[in-house]
């Protein structure tokens, strides 16, 4: 169903050749056995933008704290599942900052529990009660009329004095859960920049440029190197603002690589929703087929233009094609009965292995089908002694 659907849309939005080619090809459009007579076309117009093949997911990984690079998992290409280590930075500093950190912690662990027992003695045995000597005359003078005294007249009250001891063993408790609460936020602190010290492959990719090699040392904010998904790409183009409301996210199209002039179909992924305030072009995001292009080639996308009227557009075999260098040619019969290679601006490649000429051809004329190696060759040579 998706295939009849893409195939409706070609038929559409490019130049639909099966239905525009009266009954094919015929014996009676070719004459002279190798000559094909140059058929006619109508169809919405479409437009070649080039754009640039993109990872489907890239992050820069850059150093979030000073150090020396001490590791690095390998060159451009490598490939790395998720999260391996890819490059980590040496860490003994903050080691000494977290084992000093963890004597904190110890000491305000034990801070903490004499100030418990402290306060459970206090709650127990009271400071304010206990005696001031020991089983002496004094003592039991002191206890039977000197502190009774001292309570009914008002001088000292052991009540207040209590509280005071008790709230103070308090205090302490609080002080020492503070230090350990700050202890325990030092070591998180500190467990995070270790964290920062090594760098993880967040997915499975492979490494597209590094910017370092062992033993460089590195500041906050300088990139290690770049990480992407190779697996699924995509061709990132500036769609002109007119040819936005042609486009819809899902929508198929064609595109033709820079490698072998290789053509295939196109997925619209995304959509920016913004156009750029300077050239005003919308980015738009299309999906490649697996395995068919790299990271950083050149690509062209055919976009369809319905704010254009329908065009006639010459249509022949992409067989009939040769390439002089990067400049693409047909053989025209001529009036003495030789092929003449005449230059064409090509369009885009159709179904049934036909391509679109966007200039160079009239309707009618007649080209060889498959010009061999030979007639290339001598009419280059002939080509040349008439110029």
């Amino acid at each position: 169903m998706m295939g009849i659907k893409v195939r409706a849309f070609m038929l559409t939005a490019a130049v639909a050749v099966v239905a525009a080619l009266p009954g094919q090809v015929s014996s009676q459009q070719v004459a002279g056995g190798d000559y094909f007579t140059v058929q006619q076309a109508r169809g919405a117009p479409t437009v070649s933008l080039g754009g640039t093949v993109i990872p489907y997911k890239e992050v820069t990984l850059s150093a979030q704290i000073p150090g020396r690079v001490i590791y690095l998992a390998g060159i451009e290409g490598d490939f790395f599942k998720d999260g391996t280590l890819l490059v980590a930075l040496d860490d003994s500093e903050l080691m000494a900052k977290r084992n000093a950190a963890l004597a904190q912690l110890a000491n305000a662990d034990a801070q903490l529990r004499t100030a418990g027992v402290q306060y459970t003695r206090e709650l127990w045995s009271p400071k304010a009660d206990a005696a001031t000597g020991g089983m002496g005359i004094p003592n039991l003078f002191d206890q039977m009329f000197t502190d009774p005294m001292e309570s009914f007249s008002g001088t000292r009250s052991r009540g207040a004095e209590r509280y005071a001891d008790v709230y103070t063993s308090q205090v302490q408790i609080a002080t020492a859960r503070n230090a350990i609460m700050s202890a325990r936020s030092a070591i998180q602190a500190i467990d995070a920049k270790l964290r920062d010290a090594r760098s993880l492959a967040p997915f499975a990719g492979v490494i597209m440029k590094k910017y370092i090699e062992v033993g460089d040392t590195m500041q906050p904010g300088q990139p290690l190197l770049v990480f992407a998904d190779v697996e699924y790409l995509q061709i990132l183009v500036e769609v002109p603002a007119r040819l936005r409301p042609g486009l819809n996210e899902g929508m198929m199209l064609q595109a033709q690589l820079d490698v072998g002039n290789q053509v295939v179909p196109v997925r619209t992924a995304q959509i920016f929703p913004m156009a750029d305030a300077q050239r005003h072009t919308v980015k738009v995001k299309f999906d490649l087929p697996q395995a068919v292009s790299a990271p950083g080639m050149y690509a062209k996308v055919m976009v369809p233009d319905f704010t254009a009227p329908a065009r006639n557009y010459p249509v022949i075999p992409m067989t009939a094609v040769r390439y002089n260098g990067s400049l693409p040619g047909v053989y025209v019969g001529g009036a003495d009965g030789r092929p003449q290679l005449r230059l064409i601006r090509v369009g885009e490649q159709l179904e049934g292995g036909y391509i679109s000429v966007l200039s160079g051809l009239s309707e009618g004329e007649r080209i060889l089908r498959n010009p061999d190696i030979g007639v290339t060759s001598g009419w280059s040579s002939s080509s040349q002694g008439k110029r």
